[in-house]
């Protein structure tokens, strides 16, 4: 089935190093939007909505890739995001796959019948270094989720996640680099050290993008945006498959 991405919402605040130089805010600011101000999109209620056939829009088995133009657990939207666990309940058909930087936000407006976590849920907690490693990954241990994934993007320093990985609470680790015109390098040491890290845990590991500014053997490169997923593949760094 084909990926779908649903942005319930749009737009954030910068709360942490990873937000330094985020997509959503160059993308905003191009075109004289305010990224600060959130707001609801068209799309919100696009996991019920039915085409003229009166069958959904979003087909039984997709992947969907949810408020990658904002954050899940934003504070802005926590009414709205009591309508949108509501929609994610009623399509347990689905896959949805979110990425927070907001973990610390997660129970605010949890649904009465979590439980252990939704089946079809997947949340990926971002830890650009590891001043946010050690901060939000004990609150997303101690959290109730079924499919939990590590994502090191933007990869800002090499991380440290060995006393966390020991848990086998994670499905997989991910890594990248960070895009745009004013990218902080990430460096192939740091990426060859999470994927060690994830081998000794037993853990599948991807390598996503190298991002704009890429050090290998202490050479820079500056990679186009058009290539930054391809080299990372290239690279053969990726064990396992990529868990949604």
């Amino acid at each position: 089935m084909p990926d779908v991405t649903w942005n319930p919402w749009h737009g954030c605040h910068k709360i942490s190093a990873g937000c330094e130089h985020c997509y959503v805010y160059r993308g905003d600011l191009a075109y004289g939007r305010d990224p600060t101000v959130p707001t609801l999109t068209g799309n919100f209620r696009l996991p019920v909505a039915h085409n003229r056939q009166g069958e959904y829009k979003i087909l039984s088995g997709s992947t969907v890739y949810t408020c990658f133009t904002s954050d899940f657990f934003l504070e802005e939207a926590d009414d709205w995001r009591i309508e949108a666990w509501e929609m994610i309940r009623a399509r347990p058909d689905l896959h949805f796959f979110f990425i927070t930087k907001r973990i610390d936000r997660m129970q605010v407006n949890l649904p009465l019948d979590w439980g252990e976590g939704y089946p079809h849920v997947t949340i990926g907690c971002t830890v650009e270094n590891q001043e946010m490693a050690d901060y939000r990954l004990p609150i997303f241990l101690s959290l109730p989720i079924r499919h939990r994934h590590i994502i090191c993007e933007p990869l800002l320093e090499r991380i440290d996640l060995s006393r966390y990985l020991d848990s086998n609470a994670f499905e997989q680790l991910l890594a990248g680099g960070e895009s745009g015109s004013e990218a902080r390098p990430c460096r192939m040491e740091w990426v060859l050290d999470l994927r060690r890290q994830a081998i000794e845990a037993n853990l599948s590991f991807y390598f996503k993008q190298t991002g704009a500014r890429f050090i290998k053997d202490g050479r820079l490169y500056r990679v186009p945006r058009k290539l930054q997923h391809v080299q990372a593949k290239k690279s053969g760094l990726s064990i396992g498959p990529r868990k949604l």
